[in-house]
């Protein structure tokens, strides 16, 4: 009798325990058991136009597939580096990114040509650029490597900052130590400026600039102002040296896994989320440049065509290959 009591009480604790973790499932899957989410990392902050880009892109996929299909979006570089996150894209352990062109050109070398300094003329241009059939072969190289391009966000034009000297003019940058992302073309222009370019990932820029690391860096300005190094770095240059895209990108292997009409849903929901997410980038642009106007950021204007003559000397580098054949391409649209 005792034996059987045992039995039963272990029998009835089993399928408590099953029902307690079949209720969980549930409750997470919005009590739907065909839901199926995405997992999507990046390293930016939450307030960045790109990451509100991403979660508009959630919203109306889970709009468009009635809650079946969603994506759980982790933020501030939680899962890695964005090349950390590009490799976990290609051995399946994550499903989707956000990347700048600048960290895809590591595996997909075309990229570098949406790097190049001064390549587009100006934002009409480079919206007509990568809106073209043009854009779209540019998202289609990452297929060789094992990675979709979904959509193009905007991440706004680079412009230098330092902690102590002030960049007036592309002489100025000689002798300095400025940070860059590890890219051959970021890398590549520094030098052409004189400067000494120092890769560092952007999780560590803050610390490098606090701590004298190097005198400089360069981004556009809301990440400027999300990442606060303009408490380190007041000294603001508005030379708009490059204009280098960020891409939402899907593992070839996550994309395989969907069904045809989900493939639509999310591509149909990354481009909206473009569209969204480059009318924002104008509004948040101008409202870093007052709030760091307010922080008390000093920003320099300076004469661009002294900058663009300097750098027009890295396309030389190019000539004759595949780069730089898609960097005439890209000057030829009108």
């Amino acid at each position: 009798m005792n034996q059987k009591a045992s039995y039963f009480t272990l029998g009835f604790l089993i399928g408590g325990l099953c029902a307690t973790l079949a209720l969980s499932c549930w409750i997470h899957s919005g009590g739907n058991s065909h839901r199926k989410v995405l997992k999507l990392a990046h390293g930016l902050e939450t307030t960045h136009p790109v990451h509100v880009g991403m979660e508009f892109m959630k919203k109306r996929l889970e709009e468009l597939s009635g809650g079946k299909l969603s994506v759980d979006i982790y933020s501030g570089g939680a899962l890695g580096s964005e090349i950390k996150c590009l490799e976990q894209l290609k051995n399946g352990s994550l499903d989707m990114t956000k990347a700048s062109c600048a960290q895809i050109g590591t595996f997909v070398p075309q990229m570098h040509a949406l790097c190049m300094p001064y390549v587009f003329r100006d934002s009409g241009h480079y919206w007509r650029v990568l809106d073209s059939d043009l854009g779209r072969n540019f998202l289609g190289f990452m297929r060789m490597d094992g990675l979709m391009g979904l959509c193009f966000y905007d991440a706004g034009a680079r412009c230098f900052y330092t902690s102590k000297k002030q960049i007036h003019s592309p002489e100025d940058l000689r002798g300095m130590k400025i940070r860059v992302m590890n890219s051959r073309a970021d890398m590549d222009m520094i030098s052409a400026f004189g400067a000494s370019p120092t890769p560092i990932s952007a999780g560590e820029t803050y610390t490098a600039l606090a701590q004298g690391i190097v005198d400089g860096a360069e981004n556009n300005l809301p990440t400027y102002y999300t990442s606060a190094h303009f408490e380190v770095a007041k000294n603001c240059t508005i030379d708009e040296h490059t204009s280098i895209p960020d891409v939402l990108i899907i593992g070839e292997r996550s994309w395989n896994s969907l069904s045809e009409n989900e493939r639509k849903m999310l591509a149909q929901a990354a481009d909206e989320s473009s569209r969204f997410q480059r009318e924002l980038w104008r509004e948040k642009t101008g409202e870093a440049k007052k709030a760091l106007l307010g922080k008390g950021v000093n920003f320099i204007e300076v004469d661009k065509s002294e900058f663009r003559k300097v750098a027009e000397s890295i396309y030389r580098h190019y000539d004759g290959t595949d780069i730089g054949g898609l960097i005439k391409k890209i000057r030829g649209i009108e």
